[in-house]
């Protein structure tokens, strides 16, 4: 019996319900943690109009802000203005956000995830049922932006389903579900799925409750015997498993993931949603599996590239090639800067930068690295690759007023820091299409309209569009972009996203 009642929570994490009523989030691998809300049925005799009258009309109570305008960062921090959305209805913010492509360059990313948590008054069609608000949560989580996700649904407060789903699953993928688990059963209107409610009893110590919740899942008839045989080893370990998991494991959700996971059949995470990677950072972890998933989540922009240069100073590496051969690149970096060593820097720079580039971390290299780097005044080709590294740190200002600057590429590029193109001549076609966007003497005429009806939030999510489709062989939309974020005062966003164009562009 074990075994059944088991199994019938898994059937609702994995699809049970939910999967019958359609999606419930525009991320597909949310767990069915919560109860989907009941849909309307045909018109009773009752409900059929009478007369046309109006209805009474449905309001928000005075002093509860809509979630739609929660965010973490006050006008104040970011610079935007707070009606940051103008006359935009939900539906035209979401397209915008959708349009918004996920590899993004670090500095759009930033740009993107600073819009993402601003405090700003809501679309003029927000309601309760938090749309703007599931959708900014949605791309964070895509982004695998765990933290500022949870944080967000903090501020607003998940104790809507929709934002529950959410916020139990950032739980599950951070290791901090025994919160979760209280906040649920703190609020029972959440009305957690089978699954989700068995889960929490059991990590809760309450075994005999599990069981008893299980067995009244099992008359309901709603699991297949993968999801059955799982859960009953989940609530007894001593249950053999007769059906495999192979099904479950292909697609799991973060529910599958950590009840796989307490069974003894962990899923590797390389081929799961991005999200997933930050399971594989826990203390539990082995080295080797901690700087695959952290690679891939500074790849992304997920991970700052202090913590991923953390993992890779952690340990000596014990063979070659692949994580390997970037830990023990960056070891020498780190090693010959303490050291000072500039004759070994001298020599291995170009391949380490080669090796990190190649990877797609050239980026934290250079976040990391860079103004040392550029601060040591190497000679040759490992000067001015040097240079060209520190353009993409924070400290790329200084570094562009303090350079000698021997080459027209290297003056072009210090010009692009400083934001005086003016002073130096564009070396290729796509420098002259970053220099255009900076001597334009405005935002074209579909962004201006944007900023002058109020929607200039839609207006910076079309810059980071056109800035990315521009990257890929449009230097139109490079100029336009650069054009509007100058307009709107993100200055240095302009210059930084340049400089890491035109470098990456370059150098890969």
């Amino acid at each position: 019996m074990r075994a059944r009642y088991a199994a019938l929570c898994l059937a609702f994490w994995a699809g049970g319900t939910a999967a019958a009523e359609g999606p419930l989030s525009a991320i597909d691998w949310l767990s069915d943690s919560v109860a989907a809300p009941q849909q309307s049925g045909p018109l009773r005799g009752s409900d059929i109009t009478t007369n046309a009258l109006p209805q009474e009309i449905a309001v928000t109570p005075l002093g509860q802000p809509l979630a739609d305008a929660v965010g973490l960062l006050p006008p104040s921090a970011t610079g935007l203005p707070r009606a940051l959305w103008g006359t935009a209805t939900s539906d035209e913010i979401i397209a915008r956000l959708d349009a918004v492509p996920l590899d993004l360059m670090p500095s759009l990313r930033r740009l993107l995830t600073t819009l993402l948590l601003a405090e700003a008054n809501p679309a003029v069609d927000s309601g309760p049922e938090d749309r703007l608000l599931l959708a900014r949560v949605d791309r964070l989580l895509a982004m695998a932006a765990l933290d500022r996700a949870s944080a967000l649904l903090d501020r607003a407060g998940p104790e809507t389903p929709e934002r529950f789903r959410r916020y139990f699953d950032v739980a599950l993928l951070r290791g901090n579900e025994t919160q979760a688990c209280a906040r649920m059963r703190a609020r029972p209107e959440i009305s957690p799925t089978y699954p989700a409610r068995i889960f929490c009893l059991a990590r809760g110590g309450d075994w005999q409750a599990a069981a008893v919740t299980l067995e009244t899942a099992e008359a309901l008839g709603i699991l297949s015997p993968e999801e059955d045989a799982l859960l009953a080893r989940f609530l007894d370990p001593d249950i053999l498993d007769e059906t495999g998991n192979d099904t479950l494991r292909r697609a799991p959700t973060p529910l599958i993931f950590r009840m796989l996971e307490a069974v003894g059949e962990p899923v590797p995470t390389g081929t799961l949603p991005l999200a997933y990677a930050w399971a594989d950072l826990r203390p539990t972890r082995g080295w080797k599996a901690q700087l695959e998933a952290g690679e891939r989540l500074a790849r992304n922009g997920a991970l700052p590239a202090n913590q991923l240069t953390g993992i890779y100073l952690r340990q000596r590496p014990s063979a070659s090639g692949g994580v390997w051969e970037r830990a023990k690149a960056m070891q020498t970096v780190q090693n010959a800067l303490a050291s000072g060593d500039t004759d070994a820097l001298s020599k291995e720079l170009p391949a380490i930068w080669a090796t990190m580039r190649n990877a797609g971390l050239g980026l934290v290299l250079a976040e990391q690295y860079g103004g040392e780097l550029a601060d040591l005044s190497l000679d040759g080709a490992a000067g001015d690759l040097a240079f060209e590294i520190g353009l993409m740190s924070p400290a790329y200002e200084e570094i562009a007023l303090a350079a000698r600057l021997g080459t027209p590429r290297a003056r072009f590029l210090a010009a692009i820091a400083r934001g005086v193109p003016e002073q130096a001549t564009a070396p290729d076609t796509l420098s002259l299409a970053v220099r255009d966007g900076f001597l334009a003497d405005g935002p074209p005429p579909a962004l201006d309209m944007l900023v002058r009806e109020g929607r200039v939030g839609e207006a910076i999510l079309r810059a980071i569009t056109l800035f990315s489709e521009g990257a890929q062989g449009d230097p139109d939309g490079i100029s336009d972009a650069i054009a509007l974020l100058r307009a709107l005062g993100l200055e240095q966003t302009a210059r930084r996203a340049s400089l890491e164009l035109l470098i990456e562009e370059a150098r890969g």
